[in-house]
């Protein structure tokens, strides 16, 4: 029979990058699939360029700060308490220059197995365009 699972806060496998700290609450395998659900502290200077997914739904409720999303008919500054859906086949762009802590749902799930590809990877590897353009569209990640 399945059993809860309880992640305290600071707690979910880690991912620390340059601009962002993420903490994977709650995985693909636990939602058979459904869902992946990260809070992500965005660091100072945070920048995630243009792009779109074909099949999944991202939902951002953020926590503390303010965070710019950039879509192609407007710019949203969203602070704390606001949610933005954003459904497959919208391209945006986000970007929070003082930093901030949102909770971002991924549905389908799968974003924590990008994570999981993504630290293991070599220099190398991420200098390499076609290489991480393959690796992203794996995980419904399209860019400009």
């Amino acid at each position: 029979m399945p059993r809860q699972q309880i992640v305290l806060p600071g707690q979910g496998r880690s991912y620390e990058w340059s601009k962002d700290h993420i903490h994977v609450k709650s995985t693909l395998d636990l939602s058979d699939g459904r869902i992946t659900l990260v809070e992500d502290r965005l660091k100072p200077g945070f920048f995630l360029a243009r792009h779109h997914h074909r099949k999944m739904i991202e939902i951002f409720y953020v926590l503390e700060g303010t965070v710019e999303f950039a879509f192609d008919d407007e710019t949203v500054v969203a602070t704390p308490g606001t949610t933005l859906n954003v459904p497959p086949g919208v391209w945006h762009e986000v970007k929070s220059p003082e930093g901030a802590r949102l909770l971002t749902i991924f549905s389908p799930g799968g974003f924590d197995q990008y994570l999981e590809e993504l630290v293991v990877l070599t220099e190398a590897q991420y200098a390499d365009a076609a290489f991480m353009r393959e690796l992203s569209e794996k995980y419904d990640i399209f860019e400009a």
